[in-house]
């Protein structure tokens, strides 16, 4: 790929467009499709333009409420507060 600070226009922003596209869709990874070199908006933007699906950010939806069900403390049954 090319250096973070060269303007991509042209063929050359056609080729980073395949390039990102396919990283982004091979899966996830811990590492940025692009390697650290460009700014997450261009690359978005990029991708966007490729015609790219994105995946939704923070995980998966159903391991986040797994998460939040266990960690939420049992209700307490009404009529037990300690000044009612």
């Amino acid at each position: 790929m090319l250096g973070r600070r060269v303007h991509v226009t042209g063929p050359a922003q056609l080729k980073l467009r395949a390039e990102l596209k396919k990283v982004y869709t091979a899966g996830p990874s811990s590492a940025p499709p692009h390697g650290g070199e460009r700014l997450y908006g261009f690359v978005y933007r990029l991708l966007t333009e490729a015609g790219t699906t994105l995946r939704r950010r923070g995980g998966s939806g159903l391991d986040r409420r797994r998460t939040l069900t266990a960690a939420r403390p049992e209700p307490k049954p009404a009529g037990s507060h300690p000044r009612s």
